[in-house]
C-alpha cells in the first residue's frame, strides 16, 4: 500500500487495487482510519473512530497537501481510471 504522506501522527494512503476507484486517500492514526474522496472536492467517505473535531484538521491537511496526494495516486496508478472500475 503506497504510502503518499506523513505527517505528526498521520499515515496517508491508498491500496494498490484502489485505482480502479475515484482518487482518494485512507488517513490513519493509532486504531482509527477514515477515507476520503479527493476529487472534485475533498469528501469525507467513511470514518471509523475520528471524532468530527480531528475530522476537520484531517481534512484541512488533505486540502493543505491535495496536490502532493493525487501526484501520489498518478504516479502510482498511472493511466488506469475509475471509468473502468465494475461496480
Amino acid at each position: 500500500m503506497p504510502t503518499t504522506l506523513r505527517t505528526g501522527a498521520y499515515r496517508f494512503y491508498f491500496y494498490s487495487y484502489d485505482c480502479y476507484e475515484p482518487k482518494h486517500t485512507h488517513v490513519d492514526r493509532d486504531d482509527k482510519m477514515a477515507k476520503f474522496w479527493l476529487e472534485p472536492v475533498v469528501r469525507l467517505s467513511d470514518n471509523h473512530g475520528f471524532n468530527a473535531k480531528e475530522l476537520r484538521k484531517i481534512e484541512q491537511i488533505i486540502n493543505d497537501n491535495r496536490e502532493v496526494l493525487i501526484n501520489g495516486w498518478d504516479n502510482f496508478c498511472g493511466n488506469i481510471s475509475s471509468k473502468d472500475y465494475e461496480r
